[in-house]
């Protein structure tokens, strides 16, 4: 299995630290698929806003629609997050 190398939470500090606190306040933990982008929070941080863009920008898609868009996309590629 491999292994990547992370910052646990507890252990984060500035720019890292306001990520995850981010994170935290979007859904209540650091979810796995942040916490293995912890070695570079600036591309942490960046797909973030990515994905702030993609999910919660103007868009002729719902926010429903978008939502299961992800879902089928992941099912499809058999990821579990």
């Amino acid at each position: 299995m491999a292994w990547i190398q992370e910052v646990l939470p507890e252990d984060a500090t500035g720019l890292l630290r306001r990520e995850f606190d981010a994170a935290v306040a979007r859904s209540g933990r650091v979810w796995n698929i942040v916490q293995v982008m912890s070695l570079n929070a600036p591309v942490l941080r960046a797909t973030m806003a990515q994905y702030g863009a993609i999910m919660f920008g103007p868009s002729p898609l719902s926010r429903f629609q978008r939502e299961l868009l992800a879902t089928v996309v992941s099912a499809e590629l058999d990821c579990f997050y």
